[in-house]
């Protein structure tokens, strides 16, 4: 069970990372249909195929690179769905008093749900709050399945003084902003407006007068979102917002970090140390992504490492209310 769960959750980082890839490889329509691609199970390459594809689909005719990406994402996201509904399975035939079983079921119904949102992805053109939502579950499930290993883990319990009570609600306020920080990106990508802003620190020209936050968190009528509906204000806003909500998160975070490492010893220290050295390297990321104009691979890493802070943080968390032998000096 442990093992299946630890493929899992490694299993659904590579899912994050290659939807990162579809998305920013302007992929995400690269099979007009689903959960096949153009009526097949992979994607067509025959000059037969090609053909019969193209009259089926004349206004998305077949890119093969693309189809391949996204193609590639559902086949292991489909694989990862199955892992869960093994995990599901196994908790529910064992009966280990111990053995967790509400949170299995629980990924259960939300892979099924997250494939819904695979699915209307593609049916609604890449609809911006779908997309959003699309990624939020995935780092939701990623989440979820590391939970699900911490708690098959064993755990020795330790008190922690009562300066520290009021850690894991920090703790738990610093998963919310970052949780709000990764929905920022997320509907900033989803709309296409990470090159909005091509200078740092601040936004090129006179940005603060063109700000619009209404028409920057609406959605727009449009019959395909593929490359955006919103206009360049609309746009520009988004990428502010994210600039600012990923001042509000580093500086919590690293506030958290530093009081980690300061103030506890063992695991927790070294928890608050990995913490802040990969909330570096996601700051690092955010502004090459900007200044070096949004490369493939540094775009994709961002949305890698954001997750990886994630998984730190529900780690700091969960040790946090259930310490394993932290000690406050």
């Amino acid at each position: 069970m442990k093992k299946l769960v630890l493929f899992s959750l490694g299993l659904a980082l590579v899912v994050i990372i290659l939807g990162a890839y579809t998305r920013l490889t302007d992929a995400g329509l690269g099979c007009p249909d689903w959960p096949g691609c153009y009526g097949h199970l992979t994607v067509p390459l025959s000059e037969e195929k090609v053909a019969a594809a193209n009259a089926a689909y004349p206004e998305r005719p077949v890119e093969a690179h693309k189809a391949w990406n996204e193609m590639i994402h559902r086949y292991f996201a489909g694989t990862l769905g199955l892992c869960i509904l093994a995990i599901s399975i196994l908790a529910l035939v064992r009966r280990e008093p111990s053995q967790p079983k509400k949170l299995p079921l629980f990924l259960l119904g939300l892979v099924i749900f997250q494939g819904a949102l695979g699915m209307w992805t593609v049916t609604l053109n890449l609809l911006p709050v779908v997309v959003m939502g699309h990624l939020l579950g995935g780092f939701t499930v990623l989440s979820c399945l590391f939970l699900l290993y911490l708690r098959l883990g064993t755990h020795s319990a330790s008190h922690s003084p009562q300066s520290a009570a009021q850690l894991p609600l920090a703790a738990l306020a610093g998963i919310a902003i970052l949780v709000i920080q990764i929905a920022l990106g997320g509907w900033t990508s989803a709309n296409y407006a990470a090159l909005a802003c091509t200078e740092f620190p601040v936004c090129e020209g006179d940005w603060a007068s063109s700000l619009d936050f209404a028409g920057a968190y609406s959605v727009p009528h449009a019959v395909n979102y593929e490359f955006g509906a919103h206009d360049y204000a609309e746009r520009m806003t988004m990428h502010i917002v994210h600039r600012a909500g990923a001042v509000v998160t580093f500086l919590y975070l690293a506030w958290l970090a530093l009081h980690l490492m300061s103030g506890y010893s063992g695991k927790m220290k070294t928890g608050g140390t990995v913490l802040l050295a990969v909330l570096l390297v996601q700051v690092g990321l955010g502004i090459s992504n900007v200044v070096f104009s949004l490369p493939l691979f540094i775009a994709v890493a961002h949305n890698a490492v954001a997750a990886c802070l994630l998984l730190v943080m529900v780690w700091v968390t969960y040790s946090l209310y259930r310490p394993q032998g932290a000690t406050y000096g």
